[in-house]
């Protein structure tokens, strides 16, 4: 990380290297509602991430990167934003969306035991010659 503070918060690039995140991703996550809290500016109107801004951005990525559509992750954000009351819709939309993961990925599971059994097949064929 650079030398900037972090009462000074990162600039858009310096979050984007923290991310991994492209800058054009990042304005399209505040863009588009999905961010916690508006992000700070600078006198001069640039961006600053302060560390609650991308603690939330690594949430969003996990949601996103689990398969959650950009619809739910918003819902989620709205959520979020709104404070305390609502945490029984905030825990039965991340329930929902790990039950979808699980199923995923015991999915996935079935096709990793099939792509071994193929290889230890082949491996002792390859043996046996």
């Amino acid at each position: 990380m650079s030398t900037v503070t972090a009462e000074a918060g990162l600039t858009i690039a310096q979050a984007s290297a923290v991310t991994g995140l492209s800058a054009h991703t990042l304005r399209y996550y505040e863009r588009d509602g999905l961010m916690l809290d508006p992000v700070d500016r600078d006198p001069g109107g640039r961006r600053r991430y302060a560390p609650t801004d991308i603690a939330w951005v690594v949430m969003l990525t996990r949601l996103r990167a689990t398969g959650m559509p950009v619809a739910q992750v918003r819902r989620y954000a709205e959520l979020a934003r709104a404070g305390e009351g609502n945490e029984p819709e905030r825990l039965e939309l991340l329930r929902a969306h790990r039950d979808l993961v699980r199923a995923r990925l015991a999915r996935e599971a079935e096709h990793l035991a099939a792509i071994d059994l193929k290889i230890e097949i082949y491996e002792n064929r390859l043996a046996t010659c």
